[in-house]
Order: C-alpha cells, then structure tokens, then sequence
C-alpha cells in the first residue's frame, strides 16, 4: 500500500469525506472537545484543518459573530456548507493569513499529525490568539507510533490508501505550548466506550484500552495590566 502525503491524502478522500464524526475514532475525540468548546463564548473563532467542516457548527454555537475555516485542501473546503457568518480560507496552518490576536477562540481537530514543525504551528496558533483566548486542539495519542497503527482511508471506487502523519509525545506538545506563551487548561487522553460497536469491540479484544487521542486546552494569558 502506497503512502500518500497528507494533502494528497484529502484531495482523494474529500469524495467521500462526509461532514460528521464517521468513526469510532472521530466519535471519542468529539465527545471530548464538543463539551469543551461548549464551555467557550467566542466573537471570532477559528477552525483550523476545517476539513469538511464538521466542527463549525459548535464554533457558531459559542456566539462567535465570525467563524473561520482554514484547510490546505481546495477540495475539502468544497466540501463545507456555507452559512452568513462563515468565511472559508485555503491556506498553511503553518503560515496563517491572519492579523495578531485576531481569534479568541481556535480549534484544530486531529490535524496537527500533518505538521513536522509543532513549535511553528503552535507558534502561529498563539499569534493568532487574543489575551484570555482559548485553544483547544486534538492530536493522534501517542499509542498510535508505540503500536504501529496507521491511519487509512477508502475512496469513492473502494481502494484503501494509507495516509502519512507525524507523530508527537505528550512532551513535545507541552513543550510547544509552553515555548509559544499559552498556558495549559487541561489534558484529555479518551479512551473507546463499549459501546457495542462491533469494530471497537474487535479493537479492544487485540489491544486492551490504551488512549487513542489526546486533546489540549490551552489558554493566551492576559499581558500586564
């Protein structure tokens, strides 16, 4: 099986890549930030790796008067349904279009194992983040490079690809938001439910319960008063 690079990957995916949380995977990590973001009440928000868009309804929901979502993917993109209050840019999340401080509040959802430079994605995140802002991002967990698990996806003619991403340690990621000047709220390292769900029973069976994905809140701490 061919790896393909991570825009490769989605220029193919995004035929098929629906709006929603279509996995196990996506589900757990959703659960999690979804109660996060709902704690949140924004004016600018911004979705990093939007995708197809399926966390941009819970930026609309903390009041956020514009809603931004930034991917490197033209044909992602195409896949976001348009609302009033929406703008939609292609762009690097590692070289984002934005003015300083001009979010309070900034979701990137399991995206950030597309970057090999974490301190310069973090770095622009913050940039990006007003004082008192709020982060909240999602990353492959860790157990995913100590067990060999790869991340792959089917297309519209039912051909699997695996799709290549970086991986970081718990470490790595505190470190970055350490060194970018944003302080950490919380961590989140979910695991999967049983739930019934035939593919995560299978799972658990092979490799117990280790945490698939490990979610971060960090903060923009107010400058002197």
């Amino acid at each position: 099986m061919n790896v393909l690079s991570a825009h490769a990957a989605y220029e193919l995916w995004s035929q098929t890549y629906p709006p929603i949380a279509h996995n196990p995977l996506m589900r757990v990590e959703q659960d999690v930030v979804e109660r996060l973001l709902a704690q949140q009440r924004a004016t600018r928000a911004l979705d990093v790796g939007t995708g197809s868009g399926r966390y941009l309804p819970y930026l609309n929901a903390t009041g956020a008067r514009v809603v931004v979502g930034l991917d490197f993917s033209r044909a992602m993109l195409a896949r976001c349904a348009g609302a009033p209050s929406l703008r939609l840019v292609l762009a690097d999340a590692c070289r984002l279009p934005f003015r300083r401080a001009a979010f309070d509040l900034i979701n990137a959802s399991l995206m950030v194992g597309d970057v090999h430079d974490l301190d310069r994605w973090t770095g622009e995140l913050a940039r990006t983040l007003m004082y008192g802002g709020h982060l909240i991002y999602s990353d492959f967990h860790p157990s995913w490079a100590q067990h060999e698990w790869r991340r792959t996806f089917r297309d519209a003619h039912g051909r699997t690809h695996e799709v290549a991403y970086q991986p970081h340690a718990i470490d790595d990621h505190l470190a970055a938001i350490e060194r970018a000047g944003l302080e950490i709220v919380a961590i989140r390292e979910p695991r999967f439910n049983d739930d019934g769900d035939a593919a995560v029973k299978a799972f658990r069976k092979q490799w117990g319960n280790p945490p698939v994905v490990a979610v971060f809140h960090a903060v923009r701490p107010h400058g002197p008063q």
